[in-house]
């Protein structure tokens, strides 16, 4: 299997902790957050790693090259920003799977990819979306889920209990493959939401350890999780 990473991001609203680098490349317990990513990555067999990069795409590059440990990483490089969705049309061109798995280079979800990808196979879905179950947020929409299967997602609001988007995602190419290359689209908003009807969309449900870097109070809780976690 290969996997696409999105590590485009800007990373605007961590801007007052973090340096002048795209926000995957924030420091976290002295190496970057996209660095836990590809060791996860390869600690589960990952041998090819397409990197969707935009925004001082050179300081990932320079830090990484085109290796990590046992993985061949290759660079998608948008010269202007085209979304979440855009971004992995464009990466697509560089798989050469059926299936691809998908991350958000801003968040960490300690999951199985074997058991994903039995999930996926088993269930015959077009597209996997993998869910974290959550309580007291208002952060993130909700996923709604009948019988293993995603039938809806809404707006951010305060929400007692409820599964967030866990920005993994198990797809099949051809879903996006129809998308013209170099179009600019949310994937969250653009495709998943308006093809949630029409797909069949499974929801792998975890509780596995989950984090996501975007606000500063998050990006300092990573600090002392990857510590604790000795990752």
């Amino acid at each position: 299997m290969e996997a696409i990473i999105l590590a485009g991001g800007f990373g605007t609203r961590i801007q007052s902790v973090l340096s002048d680098v795209p926000k995957p490349m924030a420091p976290v317990c002295g190496k970057p957050f996209l660095y836990y990513i590809l060791q996860s990555l390869v600690q589960q067999k990952i041998e090819r790693i397409i990197l969707a990069v935009g925004y001082k795409n050179e300081v990932i590059i320079n830090y990484f090259g085109y290796k990590f440990q046992s993985a061949e990483l290759i660079y998608s490089v948008e010269d202007e920003p085209l979304g979440t969705g855009g971004g992995i049309r464009k990466a697509l061109d560089l798989t050469v799977e059926k299936q691809v798995l998908i991350i958000n280079g801003d968040t960490y979800f300690d999951l199985s990819i074997s058991e994903l990808n039995q999930f996926h196979s088993n269930g015959n879905f077009d597209l996997t979306m993998c869910l974290k179950p959550m309580e007291r947020f208002d952060r993130y929409g909700t996923v709604t889920v009948d019988q293993n299967r995603v039938s809806g997602m809404k707006e951010k609001q305060p929400c007692d209990s409820g599964f967030i988007n866990g920005g993994v995602y198990l797809i099949n190419r051809e879903i996006i493959e129809s998308i013209q290359a170099g179009s600019k689209f949310s994937f969250e908003k653009d495709f998943l939401e308006r093809e949630v009807h029409r797909l069949k969309f499974g929801a792998y449900i975890s509780d596995n350890y989950f984090i996501d870097i975007g606000i500063p109070a998050d990006y300092e809780k990573a600090q002392s999780d990857f510590g604790d976690r000795g990752l």
